[in-house]
């Protein structure tokens, strides 16, 4: 891996480890969103669908992905794109924060999904499709966010537009991911998901590609 990306990568662990509201507030929320819905529910007593239980998975995934991802370019300073253009081209900096924003989705996904576990239950039944859906949605999600997070970063109401920009890409992400964990949890085996797990690796690779192609515009803007 290239030596600045390494650096840039450490830049955004270290700047996370001191921002330790940040991921305590990230915590908070996604605990709160969960404890929720044991208590909305009474799902302890498994009052509710596999089904159901994906779909609440996924969207309490959804909104704690995109609060923490969003923040890649729009929570920046000013002063900081001045430095990074100094030290870095647009290509390192955007295929860092993809690298950094999928870890973070993915450690998202596995508290998300343990503390599902722990406070409702556990439908899941093919447990490799089921990770291999967690990694290839958090690569989605970071490879698209990454890049509407840059572009919404040069307008002026960049919160508006950020929603605005994902809704599209978020869905269909989500679409294939709820499909695939469906057949997770009926314990089907690994093929009768390809077709999904294909399209989600089209969709990373489409929008990985058009990250690394487009954000050095957006940059130089």
């Amino acid at each position: 891996m290239n030596r600045i990306i390494v650096q840039l990568l450490k830049k955004e662990f270290i700047l996370e480890l001191r921002r330790k509201s940040v991921i305590a507030g990230l915590g908070l929320y996604l605990f709160s969103l969960i404890f929720i819905c044991y208590l909305t529910f009474n799902l302890k007593q498994n009052a509710i669908s596999p089904a159901t239980w994906s779909a609440l998975f996924w969207l309490t995934i959804l909104f704690s992905v995109v609060n923490s991802v969003a923040k890649s370019f729009i929570g920046e300073k000013k002063g900081v794109f001045i430095y990074l253009y100094t030290i870095a081209s647009p290509q390192q900096i955007i295929i860092s924060k993809i690298l950094y924003n999928a870890l973070l989705s993915l450690l998202i996904s596995l508290t998300g999904y343990l503390l599902f576990s722990i406070f409702i239950f556990n439908p899941v039944q093919d447990q490799l499709t089921f990770f291999l859906v967690l990694l290839l949605t958090s690569i989605g999600f970071s490879t698209s966010l990454s890049l509407i997070s840059g572009i919404a970063a040069k307008a002026n109401n960049s919160n508006v537009l950020m929603a605005v920009l994902s809704f599209p890409v978020v869905i269909s992400i989500l679409l294939m991911a709820v499909r695939a964990t469906k057949n997770a949890l009926d314990g089907l085996e690994l093929s009768a998901s390809s077709d999904e797990l294909l399209n989600l690796l089209a969709i990373n690779i489409i929008s990985g590609a058009l990250g690394y192609i487009l954000f050095p515009y957006i940059w130089r803007s």
